[in-house]
């Protein structure tokens, strides 16, 4: 299964990979898993799992002793309680495919610890996933697109982009909300490359 995935990964890329492979795949999965009284749940975990190590083989380290770029950095987080890390992986290696900086904090990250590493880091954007409403916290988000950097009269926000179903229904004012990882993709390309991403 995993030797199928990478193939696929190097041939299409990540983003074709994820939204015609895996996620059709994964869906098909949980439908099972959901319509068998909890058998072929193991299915799932397995499937899940290499899908996750494939994602991340596709994400190259940074090699020792590479110099720093000046570019801002883009954060890449699950909220507090969010378990479900595996659209965040997938954007953060179809990032890193397009030569994009990312700092990937993964699963249930505390609020404290995300708002004190936008902070330290400046991120031109920071990505917020969501897999249920029960995790989104919207005053977190509008939270850390407040948070300030940088001296005096040129002091910079965060793009602040809301990822996931669990943020449905609640309004995204200022901050982006895109439907899926494509958009998102394009999105982020823009706030990268000095554009206004709510014109892309």
């Amino acid at each position: 299964m995993q030797d199928r995935l990478l193939s696929l990964v190097a041939r299409y890329g990540v983003s074709t990979a994820w939204e015609e492979v895996m996620v059709p795949t994964l869906h098909a999965v949980g439908r099972r898993w959901e319509t068998s009284g909890d058998r072929y749940v193991e299915v799932e975990h397995l499937l899940s799992w290499h899908v996750s190590t494939v994602l991340r083989r596709a994400t190259p380290a940074v090699p020792p002793g590479a110099p720093a770029t000046d570019a801002a950095p883009l954060v890449l987080a699950c909220v507090p309680g969010e378990q479900h890390t595996l659209p965040l992986e997938a954007l953060n290696a179809a990032l890193a495919e397009r030569g994009t900086a990312t700092r990937m904090f993964g699963a249930d990250v505390p609020a404290e610890a995300l708002t004190s590493a936008v902070r330290r880091l400046g991120p031109a954007a920071v990505v917020l996933w969501s897999q249920a409403r029960s995790t989104a916290s919207h005053p977190l988000a509008q939270y850390v697109a407040a948070s300030e950097w940088g001296v005096r009269g040129a002091r910079r926000n965060p793009v602040v982009v809301l990822g996931g179903p669990g943020w449905a229904g609640q309004r995204a004012g200022q901050m982006l909300r895109p439907a899926g990882l494509g958009e998102a993709l394009r999105a982020l390309t823009a706030v990268c490359g000095g554009e206004d991403p709510s014109r892309t």
